[in-house]
């Protein structure tokens, strides 16, 4: 169990835990379960992959203080089939980018938000989005580190009046008694952690 408080870890040391977590679940999706739904409703399999491709490296940019680009999101999944080694390769140099001196200082991306606050929305979509691939393909999800989730309640807690009117997140779902952190982190984004 982590004693130290949630704002000593780094952006990057979160990510490097969210991103061994997310190794098992990336890997064990079958081609075969590209069309399948996921928790998020716009999104089938293979278009969350894509998506999460594109936060994971346009974020590398952010962390760099970089202009990025979400505009057109490119399928890196058609025609490819190492796209799940290529989508760990790129979550390690987002890693290895907030992990870089000065990637959390100052402010960074076109609203100038604070740069932690701009990672914690990069871990938050590792995070989460690896819980609806794992749930969209029928598989178990490892959980959540504790310190990420750590981070991701305060951010959540931050992101959330904005997140909801751009339809970012949806209204939270009740949580159940004795629900885990990380299921009260899902069900604030407006995920029913108990079922699809």
């Amino acid at each position: 169990m982590d004693t130290k408080p949630v704002e000593t870890y780094g952006i990057g040391e979160l990510l490097g835990r969210a991103r061994e977590r997310a190794v098992p679940v990336l890997r064990g999706i079958p081609d075969t379960a590209l069309s399948a739904p996921t928790p998020c409703a716009e999104y089938d399999v293979k278009v969350l992959v894509n998506h999460l491709f594109q936060v994971i490296v346009q974020f590398q940019r952010l962390a760099a203080k970089e202009a990025s680009d979400f505009g057109e999101t490119p399928d890196r999944v058609a025609g490819s089939p190492e796209w799940r080694e290529r989508l760990l390769d790129e979550a390690g140099r987002l890693v290895a980018a907030w992990s870089a001196p000065g990637a959390e200082e100052g402010t960074t991306g076109a609203m100038n938000m604070p740069a932690r606050l701009v990672g914690s929305m990069a871990l938050l979509d590792l995070t989460v989005h690896v819980w609806d691939l794992a749930t969209a393909t029928g598989q178990d999800h490892p959980g959540a580190d504790e310190a990420v989730v750590a981070q991701l309640c305060g951010a959540v807690d931050e992101l959330a009046p904005t997140a909801r009117k751009m339809g970012v997140f949806g209204e939270p779902v009740p949580e159940a008694e004795g629900a885990s952190e990380f299921e009260r982190l899902l069900a604030r984004t407006g995920r029913d952690p108990y079922g699809k």
